[in-house]
């Protein structure tokens, strides 16, 4: 693909190592290209745009897709014309400290189609929004020999477990059918604190995204909230919630196996903290005092964790379940609660 726009050289000659600021261009999607994440489109075709900056010009519009505004996560297709705005490249590579360390992760499936990984909490799937690198680079750096290796869809950073990775091209646009038609079956793990009530089973409420304020570029961090469902900004989302077998009668916390509908931002932290069962540990929207008496017990994350994903073989159509097992510091917390009472803090 090649920029159909003019690149002018505005300021005169370069700095040493330095390229120069680009004028607009508009770029024209090819098929290969198509089904790919805007944002992730960007960062292959700005090399040396640091990803904060790309991350700033699509959130502030001027990036444009067939001349209308896109959010980082808009899936483009062949055939789409995309507005880049003027950019200077770095005139220096990244420091070899922020270079993306190569780095395998533990494999629960993988062929030459897919590859699925046990995501450790902790670890962005990407660079980006202030992260310098994420899963998706460090795979990369660790297999050079890779031709092709896309996030077929995300998790949080704070979130572990069940992560897929396409190989191929037709194996990504087939699975994020799958993702987008809700032909998968995602379960989560998540503990919270008290018992939850057996009867409530779906939580169908809308969520509507907004920015804090503050942040060095002005943009505050981001956050999610349960809004009114007449609000044209609020995104319908639908979980499912089961009591797991392994929550004893009365005990301190709930272990809740969570199936999500609708792959919204931050969906289950906050239609759980929403009933008044925020996910334990979770430092954006549960209990701040109770997770500093969890902290002491050895939880220094969110307990949630994408258990189970149920998907169909994007070339053979077999029908792929996939578990991953709770990482030692979950687990742990899980033994505790079934067989002793909580100390004064976690009741």
């Amino acid at each position: 693909m090649s920029p159909t726009g003019p690149e002018a050289r505005p300021g005169g000659a370069p700095a040493p190592g330095a390229e120069a600021a680009l004028a607009v261009r508009l770029i024209e999607v090819d098929d290969e290209s198509g089904g790919q994440r805007l944002d992730n489109f960007l960062m292959r075709h700005l090399k040396g745009v640091p990803k904060t900056h790309v991350y700033r010009v699509i959130r502030s519009g001027e990036v444009r897709v067939n001349k209308g505004r896109a959010s980082a996560d808009t899936r483009i297709e062949a055939g789409d014309r995309i507005r880049v705005p003027p950019m200077r490249i770095a005139e220096r590579p990244e420091p070899a400290a922020q270079a993306a360390p190569a780095r395998e992760f533990p494999i629960l499936f993988e062929d030459d189609h897919v590859l699925a990984i046990d995501k450790p909490a902790g670890v962005a799937v990407h660079g980006g929004s202030g992260v310098s690198f994420g899963v998706i680079e460090q795979l990369r750096r660790a297999r050079p020999q890779a031709r092709f290796l896309e996030l077929v869809h995300r998790l949080d950073r704070e979130t572990s477990g069940v992560l897929l990775v396409a190989k191929r091209r037709s194996a990504l646009t087939r699975l994020q059918d799958q993702f987008r038609e809700r032909e998968t079956g995602k379960t989560y793990l998540a503990l919270v604190p008290g018992q939850w009530p057996a009867r409530l089973k779906v939580i169908d409420l809308p969520l509507r995204k907004f920015t804090l304020p503050g942040g060095e570029d002005g943009a505050g961090e981001r956050r999610v909230r349960v809004t009114d469902r007449d609000d044209p900004e609020g995104m319908r989302s639908i979980t499912l919630v089961r009591i797991s077998p392994a929550t004893p009668p009365d005990a301190a916390f709930s272990l809740l196996e969570v199936t999500i509908k609708t792959g919204r931002t931050h969906q289950i932290r906050v239609h759980l903290a929403s009933q008044g069962h925020a996910i334990a540990g979770d430092d954006k929207y549960g209990d701040f005092e109770l997770n500093r008496s969890l902290a002491k017990r050895g939880l220094k994350r969110m307990f949630l964790h994408a258990w189970r994903l149920q998907f169909d073989h994007p070339a053979t159509g077999e029908r792929i379940a996939l578990e991953a097992p709770l990482p030692g510091e979950l687990d742990a917390l899980v033994g505790f609660n079934h067989s002793q009472s909580p100390p004064t803090g976690l009741a």
